[in-house]
This record gives C-alpha cells, sequence and structure tokens, in this order.
C-alpha cells in the first residue's frame, strides 16, 4: 500500500493561506494543538518549497523550549526534502534535509512507494499546487480561521477544475472549521 501524501493549511475566510502567522493565533485553541499534535504523529517526510525552506530553517532550530518546542521537535529530526531549482547544495544546512532539483512529482511518488508514515507538504503553496495538478495528492486539511484578511495568495490560482470529496468536517471551539478533502472518484 502506498503512502498518503497530505497537507494542512490555515486558510483565511477569503480563501488566503499565505502568511498564516499573521491571523491564526487568535483562533489557535486547544482542539487545534490536538489536531496538529495527532497529524504530525502520522508523518515520517516532510516536503518543502524553497521559500517555506528558508523561513523554517532559520527559525525552528533554534527552538528549543516553549509551546512550540514539541512542534520543533518533529520537523527539525524529520527528513525533509526541499523542491528548489535555485537553491544549491552549501544552501541546504538544516540537519536531515535533501535538496530536490529533478523532477518534483515523480520524486515524491517514488517517496510514496517507500515504506513509512503519510508524507506532508508544510507551508508550501507552489509545492501544493503542483501535486493537485499532477493528481497525487491524497488528503488536504483546510484549517479555515474566522478571519478576512484582505490579501495574500491563495491556494487555487491556476489550478484547472478539480473535484475532492469530503472526508471530514468538525469546528472547534474558537470557530475554526477543520475541513478535509480527498479526490473525488469519477464514474467511469
Amino acid at each position: 500500500m502506498n503512502r498518503k501524501l497530505v497537507t494542512t493549511l490555515f486558510y483565511s475566510v477569503d480563501g488566503r493561506a499565505n502568511r498564516p502567522d499573521t491571523f491564526q493565533f487568535d483562533a489557535f485553541d486547544q482542539e487545534l494543538a490536538q489536531l496538529m499534535t495527532e497529524s504530525i504523529g502520522r508523518i515520517d517526510d516532510v516536503v518543502l518549497g524553497r521559500n517555506s525552506y528558508n523561513e523554517w530553517s532559520s527559525y525552528w532550530p533554534a527552538v528549543t523550549e516553549g509551546p512550540d518546542a514539541g512542534f520543533a521537535d518533529f520537523i527539525n529530526s524529520t527528513p525533509k526534502h526541499v523542491a528548489s531549482t535555485s537553491l544549491q547544495p552549501q544552501d541546504i544546512t538544516w540537519s536531515n534535509t535533501k535538496l530536490v532539483h529533478d523532477d518534483l512529482i515523480s520524486y515524491i511518488q517514488n517517496l510514496k512507494e517507500q515504506p513509512g508514515r503519510d508524507i506532508a507538504i508544510q507551508g508550501s503553496l507552489s509545492v501544493v499546487r503542483q501535486c493537485v495538478e499532477a493528481g497525487i495528492l491524497d488528503e488536504i486539511t483546510l484549517i479555515l480561521h474566522p478571519v478576512i484578511v484582505g490579501a495574500g495568495s491563495t491556494l487555487c490560482e491556476g489550478i484547472p477544475l478539480t473535484r475532492l470529496q469530503l472526508i471530514s468536517a468538525s469546528t472547534t471551539s474558537k470557530g475554526n472549521v477543520i475541513i478535509t478533502y480527498g479526490p473525488r472518484s469519477e464514474p467511469k
């Protein structure tokens, strides 16, 4: 059985997914913390884009205590695969990180065939878009925060019509809506 390729994105009501650090924290509650803990427990490989790698590699290795220490332990110790055509091997300084210059989709398909748990795309809209377009993303979880951001990138820019099916939906005490979708099987 192939591993699943999954992603979880923090989203605003107006569909913005970039820079969630500007809007998520006032609605981040215990239910979301529990969801994130459960989610990372199912992951043993992470795929990042160049921008996410640059931001995260300069932040997470230094986090050793406090409320983010659990995620820091996870992300620092988990194998990371960075999709970039501009980074060079000498740019990769974060432990357990491999640079992917070649065909990202083939690389991920190969990862999916290896033994292990889920593979997660973390914090990279461009990588998520590529995987949706290629039809290899197995689950997308949107955590819809009760906020309108007004500007920024959306996940769906440039993606052709893609039908999904609902896997699960729930709400949290602070008004977040957690929706998980998978690819919809079309009748033959």
